[in-house]
Order: C-alpha cells, then structure tokens, then sequence
C-alpha cells in the first residue's frame, strides 16, 4: 500500500513471511534509494501491528502510515544521515507524584511543583516546530495529572502522543478522553509477568492488577497498548513469560528496556545486563517477529539501539525534560543542558548536540565506565 506521497515520489510498504519492506518510486526514487536501504535493513524480520487496508502500524514508537507524523519521520532519517539531526523524540515529566515506590526508579523524586500547563505546551509546540514526530508523556504517574487530555490535545497531526503508566488511575474514562484528544497509544509498565514479584519491584500490593485493569481499559478505548517491561537480570529469564501476558491481554507490542544503573540503582553497576544479555534479546526481538503469528510485535530497544541499527537516541535523537523542567539527553542520563523555562529548545538542542560524547551512533553510554567516571556529579557519587 502507498504510506507517503510527494510531488517526485511515492513510498509503498509491504509485509509478508520475510518481513516489512519500502519500496520507492517516481522520478525522485534513486536519491531516496540510500534512505530507503536503510530502513529496509532495519526492518528485516520485523512483524508490523497492523498492515491494512488503509493504515500501515509499524511500532507504537512509529507513527501510522500515511500520516503527516511518518512523513516527518522519514525526513528526520534523511536529516540523521545528513548530519543534520532533529529530536524525533520529546518526552516530558508532567507528573511528580507516583503511587508506587519501584526499586529500580531513575526519577525517585516526589515532591515540589509541577510543570504548568502552559509550560508544557510551550515546550511541546517547540519540539513540533522543531521536527518532533513522537511526544512522550512521562512521569512519575502520568495519569494523576488531571489536565492530561488537554495536554494531549496540544499535539497536532505533525507527530503523534503516547504516555507512560503503571497502569495506575488508567480508568475507562480516562482511557476514553485521552483516547479522544488523540493519544496513539499507552506504555504500560510491567517489572515481572508474575504478580508478585511484579508488585515487590514496584513496592506496592495490587501494582500488578492496576497494569492488568490499566491495559484492558486502554484496549476497551481502541487506544494501541505497548507492555513496557525494563529488563535486568532478575527477569531476563522470564521473557517468554513476558510475552505470553502481552499476548493473553491483547497488547500490541512488547517493548523491552534494559535497566540503568541510575537513580534509585545508581550503586548497582554490577546489576545491569552484559553483551550477552544485550544479544539474548536481540534472538527474541527476531524469533518473536519474524513470522506473522499471534501475539504482540517486540521491540527489544537495546537492539533497536545499538550502533548497528539507529543507535543511542540519548543528545542526537531525544529530549527529555523531567519535572523540574530540567532538558535532559535522556530520560536515564541526568544530564542537564538547560531548563525549559529559562532556554528554548532550539538553543538547548544545538548545545547538546555539539556535545563531545554524542558524536556518532554507540549504544548506551550509561554503561560506559568511560562515560561514567568523567560524569560522577550527575550519578550522585
């Protein structure tokens, strides 16, 4: 089907046994064909939530096709091989307070001000204007944040919304009127397909059945539902059992993080996965998508991230601002290069990619002891 049209090209995508594939044409197809290489090599094996009849889903991290908000991403491609890179994400700390006490938490803060209204959507009309097609909204417990719909709303067609929770608060209504301002889709959080150890990382009795009830009202919505789960050694070893859940609740995707040693686990270096762990999740990432059989597409982002395919997003391809305003390469680099309220993005962004560490595609550079050592002040250390 055609996904994108442009007066000297169109863009066609396909999805089969062998994977998604874009194809160009027009007379502008050969200067699109290094771009479209490369997509298509990332893409390999990869298994779309939905391919049809008139919407093409890649990813809850990927805008729907067509749309403005993939057209720009494509653009934002172009400009990353060009040098010429944008903040394809913008995620923003629109809450402090949490009804959860998770061990492994990079924000653990929970008190003082929150950003206004006005602020956010100040910072978020930058990002849009800026090349931003994904707009995050992240927390602390997004939903507590009662003008969160309103804020939702703020993002135009340009790009596409998603949020974080633990599920907590995620209530039928409120699924229905973020779903109605124009949410894409909802991050879920699970620390353990096993609710009692999903409950023991979060600190909380009943953390488990709020992510459950949270998932099933997103879906009651028609709102896309990805099951966020930060992976560390504690649970590496159940992934199936990670996928098994998403698919038994009807998740579209299963979105695997690996933890970082930062915040809350700041002292636990030696609690973070290996290479070896890294290429485990890269077979699951491939195993789960190569066929077009049930269960959720996966998207096992340290994979997804290493320098063989996008690489670290952290000061080259993100923003994020945490709750005091602070404009951060990352949400688990605490690495300020300004505050919102004192800095336009646009002044922050060109520091920040001048920065001497975000040159090039690497994986993440909070595992680099390099990195690390010359970066104590930011670890609390």
């Amino acid at each position: 089907m055609q996904i994108a049209r442009k007066p000297l090209l169109r863009i066609f995508a396909s999805a089969d046994g062998s994977g998604i594939q874009l194809e160009a044409r027009g007379p502008a197809a050969p200067l699109a064909k290094p771009v479209m290489d490369r997509i298509n090599k990332i893409f390999a094996d990869e298994k779309p939530i939905r391919s049809g009849p008139d919407k093409f889903i890649f990813s809850t991290w990927i805008p729907p096709a067509p749309s403005l908000a993939f057209d720009r991403m494509l653009s934002a491609q172009v400009g990353a091989m060009i040098r010429r890179p944008v903040p394809d994400q913008f995620s923003i700390a629109v809450m402090k307070a949490c009804p959860n006490d998770c061990i492994h938490c990079s924000a653990p803060a929970r008190q003082g001000e929150i950003l206004e209204s006005a602020v956010v959507k100040n910072a978020i009309s930058q990002a849009l204007d800026m090349g931003s097609y994904l707009i995050t909204f992240d927390g602390g417990e997004t939903m507590l944040r009662r003008d969160l719909p309103d804020l939702v709303a703020s993002v135009d067609t340009r790009a596409v919304a998603t949020a974080f929770t633990s599920g907590y608060h995620l209530t039928p209504e409120l699924a229905r009127q973020l779903k109605e301002a124009g949410l894409y889709a909802v991050r879920i959080s699970i620390d353990s397909p096993f609710e009692k150890e999903h409950d023991r990382v979060r600190g909380r009795t009943g953390a488990f059945q709020d992510a459950l009830t949270g998932v099933r009202n997103a879906l009651e919505a028609g709102l896309l539902v990805d099951l966020f789960m930060v992976t560390s050694p504690h649970n590496i070893d159940h992934l199936e059992e990670a996928f098994s859940l998403a698919a038994e609740l009807g998740a579209h995707e299963l979105s695997l993080y690996e933890i970082v040693a930062v915040g809350r686990w700041a002292n636990h270096e030696d609690e973070v996965l290996d290479a070896d762990d890294v290429a485990r999740l890269e077979r699951f990432h491939k195993e789960k998508n190569r066929t077009a059989g049930p269960g959720p597409r996966v998207s096992a982002l340290p994979y997804l991230q290493s320098p063989e395919m996008f690489g670290c997003f952290a000061g080259r391809r993100w923003i994020h601002v945490d709750g005091n305003g602070e404009a951060l390469p990352c949400a688990y680099m605490p690495l300020s290069f300004g505050n919102i309220k004192e800095k336009s993005l646009k002044e922050i962004w060109k520091e920040m990619t001048r920065y001497q560490w975000f040159k090039g595609r690497c994986s993440c550079q909070m595992k680099e002891p390099k990195f690390r050592g010359e970066h104590t002040q930011i670890l609390g250390k």
